[in-house]
């Protein structure tokens, strides 16, 4: 298990999957689930699936984000967002390899790898009583922290130069060049919304402008 730490728009889930089609794994599903975004009533049926007539609307039988990872890589983003009850039930099928869709009698067998990731500091929210120590400890075998945008301005003609190029070939336009004025003024701009909002900002600027070059004018 791996856990990916971070500020939001640093590439979280990038990097759950070079870790995923880097490993022996990479031939097998990698399945991303946003846990912030989930309502709380709906989160056990994503994660653990459902049979038909497990509730209202339960028309058919639905398999979870755990089953349908089997064999390879669940990525669970903003875990720290995670309600207690699941907390406790995700553990269970951590530790037992072992899962029950909501309104079944029967338990099946899962091998899937854990890649979790949050912008929250788990140990801190450990302290406060919001996340499960034993489950911090499962999901947090192997940390890793992806450093903000902020400090690291060399990576920022790197992210400029790929972010054009692919902007290029979504839009089917010539790829446009960036003035040196205008990559400083990126490079020196804190970029509170990281490697997504720069995205964003060469984005609008291809949009916004004919010109050939990008000069610093758009805005920040």
């Amino acid at each position: 298990p791996v856990f990916v730490g971070g500020e939001s728009g640093t590439g979280k889930e990038l990097a759950a999957r070079a870790i995923h089609y880097g490993g022996t794994r990479a031939k097998r599903p990698f399945i991303a689930l946003n846990c912030a975004a989930i309502p709380d009533a709906l989160l056990e049926s994503e994660l653990f699936g459902h049979v038909r007539g497990a509730f209202t609307g339960a028309d058919r039988d639905r398999r979870g984000v755990l089953s349908r990872a089997h064999g390879g890589t669940l990525f669970l983003d903003e875990v720290g967002d995670m309600p207690p009850k699941m907390q406790v039930d995700l553990l269970r099928v951590l530790q037992d390899g072992k899962l029950r869709p909501v309104g079944a009698e029967e338990e099946e067998e899962v091998d899937v790898r854990i890649v979790s990731a949050s912008n929250k500091v788990l140990k801190e929210q450990v302290a406060r009583g919001e996340f499960r120590e034993d489950l911090y400890y499962r999901l947090n075998v192997v940390e890793l922290r992806l450093p903000p945008l902020r400090e690291r301005h060399g990576d920022v003609p790197l992210l400029c130069d790929h972010f054009l190029e692919r902007i290029a070939e979504q839009e089917g336009r010539p790829r446009k060049r960036i003035s040196p004025e205008a990559l400083a003024a990126l490079a020196n701009h804190p970029l509170p919304g990281n490697v997504r909002q720069l995205e964003h900002l060469l984005l609008n600027a291809c949009v916004m402008t004919e010109d050939e070059i990008l000069h610093p004018v758009f805005e920040m």
